[in-house]
């Protein structure tokens, strides 16, 4: 009996505690919309410098949500192999479990850009973050592609999900062709990461309130950067990029199976 009042107060106490983050979250959008991006505008510097410190703000607000959530006992994680990351030109690959793997990441980033779904350009809470720290929609394809090359040709770090969604449970990876796109045409140090989330919690099926029966323990995993020479070597490229479509799926179907 006081076992199962016990765990109700739990459950009830993390359901707030998630309803509560997700309102956090949205207020820190606002704050920096509001806030920060315009006192960072009037700083000096070119278009790139004024971007990066964008990205850097995002970066701590995200690091500092993500400590919120681990602090009221939403979650818990760890990190493996992080001093990987935070390199110039660097292109992040990585598997997309749950809604916060993106937040997460940049958490981890100091300076990194992401592909956007175009609809979110206009939310109110995320437009300010998206517009200021560079981000890169995916309204048309090649103009996603063509930035994001540019971006890291620049020395600009971008994450990048393959699988273009959040992945389904259980479900074989499907990977999209624009990573490898982007890859090659940069020439890119591409970097997978593994992200793992157990329980599963806010997948795409999933509403914010079908909270799991226990804190979710997220876990990052940092590859060793994967060697582009012998798919750029391929004529045509389409079949190089195939391929490296094909070795992403395969790198990251073994990571499941591993874990």
């Amino acid at each position: 009996m006081a076992k199962n009042i016990v765990e109700k107060l739990s459950y009830g106490w993390r359901l707030f505690a998630t309803g509560f983050s997700f309102f956090s979250f949205g207020v820190g959008g606002l704050l920096l919309r509001l806030f920060v991006f315009p006192a960072l505008s009037f700083l000096s510097g070119n278009s790139k410098q004024k971007i990066s410190r964008c990205q850097k703000a995002v970066h701590y607000s995200f690091y500092i949500f993500i400590g919120l959530m681990h602090r009221i006992g939403v979650m818990t994680y760890e990190i493996h192999g992080v001093e990987k990351l935070n390199r110039a030109g660097q292109l992040v690959i990585a598997n997309h479990p749950t809604l916060v793997d993106i937040v997460f990441l940049i958490s981890r980033i100091k300076q990194a850009s992401c592909i956007v779904k175009a609809k979110l350009w206009n939310n109110l809470f995320m437009r300010g973050s998206i517009i200021n720290a560079g981000y890169i929609s995916n309204g048309d394809s090649e103009q996603m592609i063509a930035e994001c090359v540019a971006w890291l040709k620049s020395g600009g770090c971008i994450i990048i999900f393959p699988e273009g969604t959040r992945s389904q449970p259980d479900a074989s990876y499907r990977f999209q062709r624009g990573a490898a796109n982007i890859a090659l045409q940069a020439n890119a140090i591409v970097t997978p990461v593994t992200l793992t989330c157990s329980p599963s919690t806010l997948t795409k099926s999933e509403r914010w309130y079908q909270i799991p029966y226990r804190r979710f323990h997220l876990t990052m995993r940092v590859g060793a950067d994967i060697e582009l020479d012998e798919f750029i070597k391929i004529l045509p490229r389409s079949i190089g990029v195939r391929r490296f479509t094909e070795y992403q799926q395969n790198y990251f179907t073994q990571q499941k199976d591993v874990l």
